[in-house]
C-alpha cells in the first residue's frame, strides 16, 4: 500500500473516533524533536525539477495501480461540513459545487446521493481520474460535469463562469501542490466563487505521524515530502494556511487541528494524527451608507 492510500484511507474512517479539535499544534516527545532537527538533507534540485514535471503522471500511474478500489467514499462530509446542507439562501435552492481534486469521485457521489438538488463540478489533475468519475453508473451530466485541470495553469473559467460557484471543497488536495503554486490554485478557485462563497479544505496538519515517518533523503523543502510513488505532501500549520487564503482576499471562518488517535491493535500502536480543518469565505463587499 502507498503512503498517499494509508493516510486517505485512514481519514476517510466513519466517525473519526477519539478527535478533537484544537487551537495549538501537536506536541512532540523528544525522539521526534530530535528526528525533525537531525532532517535536513533536502532533494537535489535536478531530482526536485524531475518530480514537478511527471507529478501528473505519477498521479495518473497512482490510479493505474489502484482505479476506484483503494479509498472508502466520503459520507462523512456532511456531518464535518453544515455548509454543504444549510447554505442556500432560498428553500428549493440547488448548491452548485465545485470539488477541486475530485480523484475518483469519493466525496461527489455520496454528495450526489443524498442531495437531488446539487450541480457538481468536479476535476482532477489526472486525466485517469475524470475518466473513472464519468464510468460511475451515478455520473448524469444534467447533475455533474467532470473535467481535467491542473489548478496551478489551467484557468476554472474556462469550464465554469465566474462567480457561479456556492461551495468549494479541497479535501486533501492543497497538500499535493508545490508550496510555490499554491497560491495560484487558490486564486483560481476565488475567480469562480460567488461572493459569500466558502472554501471547505480539510488536509494533512503540521506533525502529523505521515510527516515523522518519511525517512532521510525524502524532504523537499519545509514541511514537504515525496512518497515512494513519486506524489507529494504538505504538512500545514494553522498560520501558514490562514496566510495563503488571505493573502487572495479570503476570510477566515474556522482553522482548527483535527487531533485524533489510530490504534493498530494487532501492532499494538497508538498514532497521533494531526489534520487541519478550515472554511474561508469569498467576502461580500460593503454596502456604502444610503
Amino acid at each position: 500500500m502507498s503512503v498517499a492510500g494509508e493516510l486517505d484511507s485512514v481519514e476517510s474512517s466513519p466517525g473519526f473516533p477519539n478527535q478533537f479539535t484544537d487551537q495549538s499544534e501537536r506536541t512532540l516527545t523528544p525522539e521526534e524533536m530530535e528526528k525533525l532537527k537531525n532532517d535536513r538533507v533536502l532533494m537535489s534540485d535536478f531530482k526536485q525539477l524531475k518530480l514537478e514535471t511527471e507529478a501528473q503522471k505519477n498521479w495518473d500511474l497512482f490510479y493505474k495501480r489502484n482505479t476506484t478500489n483503494f479509498f472508502k467514499d466520503r459520507h462523512w462530509t456532511t456531518r464535518e461540513f453544515d455548509e454543504l446542507k444549510n447554505c442556500r439562501e432560498s428553500e428549493g435552492q440547488k448548491l452548485v459545487l465545485l470539488e477541486a481534486g475530485c480523484g475518483v469521485g469519493n466525496s461527489i457521489y455520496p454528495l450526489l446521493e443524498e442531495d437531488l438538488n446539487i450541480f457538481i463540478y468536479a476535476c482532477d489533475f489526472s486525466p485517469r481520474a475524470v475518466t473513472f468519475v464519468k464510468q460511475n453508473a451515478l455520473y448524469c451530466t444534467e447533475r455533474c460535469l467532470a473535467f481535467q485541470c491542473d489548478l496551478t495553469k489551467d484557468d476554472l473559467q474556462a469550464t465554469i463562469q465566474a462567480d457561479t460557484v456556492d461551495v468549494a471543497t479541497l479535501i486533501f488536495v492543497l497538500s499535493a501542490i508545490h508550496p510555490d503554486k499554491m497560491q495560484q490554485a487558490l486564486e483560481n478557485i476565488f475567480k469562480v466563487l460567488k461572493l459569500g462563497g466558502v472554501v471547505l479544505f480539510r488536509d494533512y496538519g503540521l506533525y502529523d505521524h505521515a510527516m515523522l515517518r518519511f525517512k532521510s533523503g525524502n524532504k523537499l523543502g519545509e514541511n514537504f515530502y515525496v512518497r515512494q510513488d513519486g506524489t507529494r505532501s504538505f504538512f500545514f500549520s494553522r498560520e501558514y494556511l490562514a496566510s495563503l487564503f488571505e493573502q487572495i482576499g479570503f476570510e477566515t471562518l474556522v482553522n482548527e487541528y483535527v487531533l485524533r488517535e489510530t490504534v493498530n491493535k494487532k501492532e499494538g500502536l497508538c498514532v497521533p494524527r494531526v489534520f487541519l480543518q478550515s472554511k474561508f469565505r469569498k467576502p461580500v463587499p460593503l454596502q456604502p451608507p444610503r
